[in-house]
């Protein structure tokens, strides 16, 4: 029987949707631990974006902050109860909206925003007895959970992910978010460096690394192919660097002329990487998926030879851990954190971003050489059960939970094995 535990709320930008599935698995954990979590969103994503059942029970139960404020009587209402609560922490929050504002008239009229959303949020959060507030990542979200934070008087905290924030650190202001937070989650050695750099040194020690991770249990074995294949998971946005795969697929099918390419997942640059492939004559060996369940993409890795993410900027993937889980080696550009993840020539191949003649190289090696892919894709298995699992970093993530409720944080930067 699991412990009862506090309510905590969580909140991001768009929750839930299926370019985020790694934040519903946690927040699914944490329950499971016998935490009461109260999921919250800014926005609603689109409808393409709420992929599954299960996706969509979730966001039945998700309050809609921006849904909710659309009514202006609820909005006046939020107001008056966040002065009539504490008009100290209301005047608080006022000047810390202020310190959070970026330059500029527009920003300003955004930070606005923020602050009405907050007081609509503090009122949701104070009838659930929410006693902690996190937020995944640092952006806007993260201004509107700090300032719910403080017209409240609850900590919050933040998981931070990167890189895009990282990119704009100031406009964000990210130090004084660290500053503030009760703790800040990693996702990685190198995301934690990053805000070491960024926020001062007297913040360092509540930041923690707690990996995103995968149930191992949920993907493969893998399933030999009849012809080798080559897939893709991700959006299909500039960051992703699908049509560098692209280019360096139609190189690797001057050496093998049966490979095949699969493309899971949807974005603003589909039509122009569909364009390209039909203009390279791969319109026969390329499929275009679009968006699946987080069950159909196991399915999918399970009987595909390899995964190939060529990113000009990332974390730390949680669709690398789900291809090495599922038994099947990797190529991806070597940023950020995916070094953490990946050993080069151990459980696949990191490459250097833009480089499409490397890419390709790698991706041919890997298919003239079965025993090579058996290898790595074991190797990989091995990397995601000792340091990916899910249900491990559940567990230290509601430690350091525990600890930040009652005022202690977990000594160390990682669980202890």
């Amino acid at each position: 029987m699991t412990e009862t535990r506090a309510p905590i709320a969580y909140l991001t930008g768009q929750y839930p949707k299926v370019s985020h599935t790694f934040i519903q698995r946690e927040v699914e954990g944490l329950r499971a631990l016998g935490w009461t979590i109260e999921a919250c969103t800014v926005r609603r994503p689109a409808a393409k974006d709420v992929v599954g059942e299960a996706q969509k029970a979730e966001e039945a139960r998700t309050f809609g902050v921006i849904e909710a404020a659309k009514n202006p009587v609820t909005m006046i209402r939020a107001q008056i109860r966040a002065i009539a609560r504490d008009p100290r922490r209301w005047g608080r929050a006022v000047k810390l909206a202020l310190k959070l504002r970026p330059p500029g008239v527009k920003a300003t009229i955004w930070q606005l925003f923020y602050f009405l959303e907050a007081a609509v949020l503090a009122e949701h959060l104070e009838k659930k007895g929410v006693r902690h507030l996190h937020n995944h990542f640092a952006d806007s979200s993260c201004t509107v959970a700090a300032l719910t934070a403080e017209m409240l008087g609850i900590p919050y905290s933040f998981t931070m992910h990167g890189p895009t924030e990282f990119f704009a650190a100031n406009w964000w202001c990210l130090g004084e978010k660290v500053s503030r937070a009760r703790f800040v989650a990693a996702i990685s050695h190198f995301c934690r460096s990053q805000l070491m750099y960024f926020a001062p040194r007297e913040s360092w020690d509540h930041i923690r690394i707690v990996h995103c991770g995968v149930t191992p249990a949920l993907y493969g074995p893998h399933e030999e192919t009849e012809a080798p294949t080559v897939v893709f998971v991700g959006r299909l946005d500039s960051v992703k660097g699908v049509p560098l795969l692209i280019e360096a697929f139609a190189r690797v099918r001057e050496e093998h002329p049966r490979a095949r390419l699969s493309i899971i997942g949807d974005g603003p640059e589909r039509a122009a990487c569909e364009a390209r492939v039909q203009a390279l004559g791969m319109g026969e060996v390329t499929t275009f998926h679009g968006y699946k369940t987080s069950a159909e993409v196991a399915d999918m890795l399970r009987r595909s030879d390899m995964l190939v993410l060529p990113s000009f900027a990332e974390g730390v993937p949680v669709v690398l851990m789900e291809a090495m889980a599922s038994g099947i080696p990797v190529v991806a550009s070597g940023v950020a954190g995916v070094a953490e993840l990946v050993g080069n020539g151990i459980s696949g191949f990191t490459v250097p971003p833009g480089d499409v003649e490397t890419l390709a190289a790698r991706i041919s090696v890997l298919i003239a050489d079965p025993e090579l892919r058996a290898r790595m894709g074991q190797a990989g298995r091995e990397k995601v059960e000792a340091e990916f699992d899910l249900s491990r970093e559940t567990r230290w993530l509601s430690e350091i939970f525990t600890g930040a409720l009652s005022g202690t944080l977990p000594e160390g930067l990682r669980p202890k094995d």
